[in-house]
């Protein structure tokens, strides 16, 4: 996931709610829809980063051996100064990037990048 050209903001910041309900026309369902991103955005990022860090997991049997990989810990510091992912499903909506669609009768709504 390239986070470089999100444009999502890093610290907590101010929003104007009439801005988020633009598509959706439901402050409540914008929120909701968000979150649903969040959530995809955090397992992508965890996944991405348990395969990096998985290239420096010690295989031998001694737990008593472990030592300070300054590769690992440059690793997990770049992903932790990323921005959070609801700052990025933030982001997405009120670029238009949220692809979303109202449930017929029967069906949960989903929401997925688009």
């Amino acid at each position: 996931m390239t986070m470089k050209s999100t444009g999502a903001a890093k610290t907590t910041i101010t929003r104007d709610v009439s801005l988020l309900d633009k598509e959706t026309g439901n402050i409540y369902e914008a929120v909701a829809l968000m979150g649903k991103r969040a959530n995809q955005i955090s397992v992508q990022v965890k996944e991405e980063l348990n395969a990096k860090l998985e290239e420096f997991a010690v295989s031998g049997e001694n737990l008593e051996e472990v030592y300070e990989n300054r590769e690992q810990i440059e690793v997990s510091k770049h992903y932790e100064r990323m921005p959070k992912p609801t700052a990025l499903a933030i982001q997405e909506m009120l670029e238009g990037k949220l692809y979303f669609r109202r449930a017929t009768e029967g069906q949960e709504p989903t929401g997925q990048q688009g």
